[in-house]
C-alpha cells in the first residue's frame, strides 16, 4: 500500500470568511450553480449568492505563505506550483515571503488569469489539474487549496495522479470535508461548485486509490 502523507492545517492563520448560510440556502437555485460554475466574472466579483462577492487582494494569505515556506523549508531557487490559483494572490505572497522562489500557478479560469496581480505576470498557466501541463518531477512542492473538489471523482483521482507526476519532494491538499451528518447538511446549503465531497475516512480512501502519497487537510464550514 502506498504511504499517505500526513494531515495538516496549513491555513489556520486564514481569517475566517462570513458566511450567511441561511440567505446562501434560501437564493440558490440550478440556474445560480450553473453560472458559479462558469468560473467567470459573476463567480470572482460579481454577488456573493453567486461565489465570492468580490475576489480582491487584501493580504491575508502572506501568513499562509510563511507558514507553507517554514513547513517544506522552501528556499529560492526551488520551484512550486499551486493548483487553482485564480488570480495568484498566494502565488505572489509566497514569492514575497521567500524571495527567489519560482512560484507558478494553474488555473481554468480565464476571467481569474486575465485579473491576475502584476507580480505574478507570466507565471500562471490556464489549464485543468486532470491534465497538467508541465513535466514530470519539475516541482520541489506542489499545492491545490479548495479546488479538487469542484472536480468529479474519477477526475479527483486523476488530478491526484496528475499532482503526484509532477511532484518531486512534497504536495499539499486541501478539500471540502464535514465531520457529521449536520455539518454536511451546512456544506449542501453553500456549495456552489463541488461535484465531489465526502467525510475525512472517504477522502483519505480516495487519496489511497489515487496513489497520492502527500499531505492533506480538510476545509470544514
Amino acid at each position: 500500500m502506498q504511504i499517505l502523507g500526513q494531515e495538516k492545517d496549513l491555513l489556520y492563520l486564514l481569517p475566517k470568511v462570513a458566511r450567511n448560510l441561511e440567505e446562501r440556502a434560501d437564493k440558490k437555485s440550478g440556474k445560480l450553480i450553473e453560472i458559479s460554475k462558469m468560473f467567470d466574472q459573476e463567480y470572482f466579483d460579481g454577488p456573493r449568492e453567486l461565489g465570492y462577492g468580490g475576489y480582491t487582494y487584501d493580504g491575508r494569505w502572506l501568513p499562509v505563505a510563511k507558514t507553507i515556506c517554514d513547513e517544506y523549508s522552501l528556499q529560492a531557487g526551488m520551484r512550486v506550483l499551486d493548483i487553482g490559483c485564480a488570480k495568484g494572490f498566494l502565488v505572489k505572497d509566497l514569492m514575497t515571503f521567500c524571495p527567489g522562489l519560482e512560484v507558478f500557478g494553474l488555473d481554468i479560469s480565464k476571467y481569474a488569469l486575465l485579473n491576475a496581480e502584476k507580480e505574478t505576470i507570466g507565471r500562471l498557466h490556464l489549464g485543468s489539474a486532470v491534465n497538467l501541463p508541465f513535466p514530470s518531477r519539475s516541482f520541489d512542492l506542489v499545492i491545490s487549496i479548495n479546488t479538487l473538489h469542484n472536480l468529479d471523482r474519477q477526475n479527483v483521482i486523476k488530478a491526484l495522479e496528475e499532482i503526484q507526476r509532477v511532484s518531486r519532494a512534497h504536495s499539499y491538499v486541501v478539500v471540502d470535508s464535514y465531520y457529521d451528518q449536520e455539518g454536511k447538511d451546512l456544506f449542501m446549503n453553500w456549495v456552489l461548485t463541488a461535484e465531489f465531497h465526502d467525510f475525512p475516512s472517504g477522502w483519505i480512501d480516495l487519496f489511497r486509490e489515487a496513489g497520492y502519497r502527500g499531505d492533506f487537510g480538510w476545509t470544514i464550514l
